[in-house]
């Protein structure tokens, strides 16, 4: 979980500058939500980059380690993306 929030929190930092960040407990999940201001959805990486440090591997990564990954857009033109592990 601690590396799945710290993956969804970094790409808010680094698309939107700010950030909610919530956990919620499910009888079955953890529910792992960030909220940032970015209307920017995030999608996969065909080929990360592994010589400039620009990243790639977070969204591949979010998802394989999910149940679930929900992303919806916010009131205020931003979005939350939701991730629900198994508990």
């Amino acid at each position: 979980m601690i590396l799945v929030a710290s993956e969804l929190v970094n790409n808010a930092l680094r698309r939107g500058g700010t950030y909610v960040l919530r956990l919620s407990a499910h009888p079955g999940t953890i529910e792992v939500a960030v909220e940032d201001p970015s209307p920017q959805i995030p999608r996969p990486c065909a080929s990360p980059d592994v010589v400039g440090g620009s990243g790639g591997f977070g969204w591949n990564m979010v998802n394989d380690l999910s149940l679930t990954t929900v992303v919806t857009p916010t009131p205020e033109c931003g979005k939350t993306v939701r991730v629900f592990l198994p508990r």
